[in-house]
């Protein structure tokens, strides 16, 4: 037994990301124990949807966050915003239009991204104000875009992102296997390994030839482009993009990273820990409301929900590093 125990910590030392499936799987336990059985298979089946949508932010957010330390992107709200509404207003409910559609939004996530870049590399602005102040200029060209109108997908489109086959949702095993692929990305390319190598030193990685600036500007590039296609996705998933959509996404895209075993202090990351930490947070979520419903906590609900999200969240993230 003891041998056992051993070998089962030198496991979860080796995976600090398995922490985040076991998180989510002890969280549906207790939905199960507050529900009957097909209700927590319904909760299941709807957590790959929801959690599919922090998932892709927050492989974004590892990227940037792996990059080294301080680096970080808290415009992933907006930006999902934005390409909602742009997406949703170049489709204009027309099936034949979903690939321009797509295209530009694509297209304002990576600009946003590489703007991003350029204010912390040339006006050496510290990434979190940088980043926070363009989450600001993006939210309110949404706002004078947007207004508070509710832009309706094509009806192709949310057919895609509802989409099932024999009962199981394909869309969302799509997302995990480009997690799988994001995996592959970080061991096996030289531009995973160059993100690693740049934050854990980027003397060092300088060093061996790599060039740190190059590499930054790759990460805050892609994680705007997964933000706006996370953006369009929810968009099309939920019947529409209004100035909401984003607006719970900037602290979920951190919190999916952190608790899946990805290092704040950078060099170190774990797509498939995003995944695990999302199914994770959305069943924490799911629990919590109904535990509000079940004990009839009434209005004091919402902020018992969001103390109890944090002090797991803290949990498990606190567990996770004393057994690293």
């Amino acid at each position: 037994m003891a041998m056992l125990s051993s070998a089962l910590g030198d496991s979860l030392r080796r995976r600090p990301w398995a922490w985040s499936f076991i998180g989510a799987a002890v969280v549906w336990l207790l939905t199960l124990g507050l529900s009957n059985e097909a209700g927590a298979v319904q909760s299941l089946q709807t957590a790959l949807f929801f959690a599919m949508f922090y998932a892709i932010v927050g492989l974004g957010q590892m990227f940037v966050i792996t990059s080294g330390p301080g680096n970080i992107d808290l415009s992933v709200p907006s930006v999902m915003t934005l390409a909602g509404l742009v997406g949703m207003a170049v489709m204009a409910q027309n099936n034949a239009a979903i690939l321009p559609g797509l295209g530009g939004a694509l297209a304002i996530g990576l600009v946003i991204g590489a703007v991003n870049f350029g204010l912390i590399a040339l006006l050496r602005i510290p990434p979190i104000v940088a980043t926070l102040a363009m989450s600001f200029i993006v939210q309110s060209v949404a706002i004078a875009a947007g207004g508070a109108a509710t832009l309706k997908p094509p009806a192709l489109l949310n057919q895609i992102a509802v989409a099932r086959f024999l009962g199981v949702p394909v869309l969302p095993f799509l997302m995990i296997a480009v997690a799988g692929l994001m995996v592959l990305v970080l061991r096996r390319t030289l531009f995973g390994r160059a993100v690693l190598a740049v934050g854990q030193s980027e003397r060092a990685a300088w060093l061996a030839g790599l060039n740190a600036g190059r590499t930054r500007f790759y990460v805050y590039v892609l994680s705007g482009g997964l933000a706006a296609l996370a953006g369009v996705l929810l968009a099309a998933f939920s019947g529409g993009a209004s100035l909401d959509i984003g607006s719970q996404y900037q602290l979920a895209s951190i919190a999916v990273v952190v608790v899946g075993g990805t290092s704040v202090l950078g060099g170190r990351a774990y797509p498939q820990g995003v995944w695990g930490a999302s199914l994770f947070l959305y069943a924490l979520v799911n629990l919590l409301n109904l535990a509000v419903v079940k004990f009839g906590l009434g209005s004091a609900g919402p902020g018992i929900r969001l103390i109890l999200t944090g002090v797991m969240i803290v949990a498990i993230v606190a567990i996770a590093r004393d057994a690293d």
